[in-house]
């Protein structure tokens, strides 16, 4: 059996997302981060840096959507959640890396500038150079998707999961997502797959208001 710990509304969405669509059984473990309870003694036993996700596979733990997610689709290929060719494959892994690494942070400086400078000034021009790469990084998502069905093209990946986090985030900041075509029709897309729309509706989303 597997355990996902997660927070509704946090990057943790997508595994969410994606271990539903694999179709294994799990036990779902909610850490509410507004709460503080990645701070808890509990949960640091679990992952000692106080993120979401993790997955508990047989008294193991696996941290971060890259790995969660890639290691959902090669442990159950029946759901066809990653390419089978190894260079597509290597492909779906590499824009998960992105996200992680390059769109995430962007929405980090945008949200949260007071973690990343101090003083108003500094952290108003954070926040500002945030919100310009956020908007450059879900411009480049949109263009990868024009004329895709998804995101690694007619096959639904577990990058698909990942990139709706980003959307959704940026609706919560405030930006004006519709303005990118391509992404809101797939967004659309989204909210038709019947395990997405259960994950959504479990956690709230802001994508169903």
């Amino acid at each position: 059996m597997l355990t996902l710990y997660f927070s509704p509304g946090a990057c943790s969405m997508a595994s969410h997302i994606g271990i539903e669509e694999s179709g294994a059984d799990y036990v779902e473990k909610p850490v509410y981060l507004l709460k503080g309870e990645q701070n808890t003694e509990e949960y640091r036993r679990i992952n000692p840096r106080g993120k979401v996700p993790a997955l508990g596979v047989d008294g193991r733990i696996i941290t971060e959507n890259t790995a969660i997610l890639s290691y959902l689709g090669r442990q159950f290929p029946r759901a066809n959640l990653m390419p089978a060719d190894p260079v597509e494959e290597a492909r779906c892994i590499s824009a998960m890396a992105w996200f992680s690494n390059v769109v995430h942070p962007s929405y980090h400086r945008h949200q949260w500038s007071g973690r990343f400078a101090e003083g108003e000034a500094a952290q108003a021009e954070v926040r500002e150079l945030g919100r310009k790469a956020y908007w450059s990084n879900c411009g480049e998502i949109n263009s990868i998707l024009d004329g895709k069905d998804w995101f690694m093209g007619n096959q639904y990946t577990v990058a698909d999961p990942y990139a709706l986090v980003f959307y959704s985030w940026g609706l919560r900041g405030g930006l004006e997502m519709k303005e990118f075509a391509a992404y809101t029709a797939w967004k659309d897309r989204m909210l038709g797959r019947p395990a997405v729309r259960k994950v959504l509706e479990s956690e709230q989303s802001i994508l169903l208001k």
